[in-house]
């Protein structure tokens, strides 16, 4: 899965700091949730993040909506969103776009 979305100018080196040594808890969510393989990419001078991780699952839905209600999660959330620049096209609702992938080489 990918997704993008902005990052403000002044919240690169904050985001970079969070993002260098993330909480554990977080990290041990992530598996839970059935997510691997995350990273993500900062472009520059675009100031653009792109995620990139790969799903284990069989509900993202559920796995998401569980992500969102945890409360280390939203804690996590609320130190990195305030850096983050949504873009105008997200969905509804939104805050990462979706991206639709075009190519794949394993």
């Amino acid at each position: 899965m990918g997704r993008v979305i902005g990052i403000k100018p002044e919240g690169i080196a904050r985001y970079k700091e969070l993002h260098a040594a993330p909480w554990p808890d977080i990290v041990k969510r992530l598996k839970e949730r059935n997510i691997q393989n995350f990273s993500i990419f900062l472009r520059e001078p675009e100031n653009l993040l792109f995620s990139y991780w790969e799903y284990t699952g069989t509900d993202f839905e559920a796995d998401s909506a569980r992500n969102q209600e945890d409360p280390h999660t939203k804690e996590w959330w609320n130190l990195t969103a305030p850096l983050q620049d949504p873009l105008n096209s997200i969905e509804e609702g939104g805050w990462w776009a979706s991206m639709e992938q075009v190519f794949y080489a394993e």
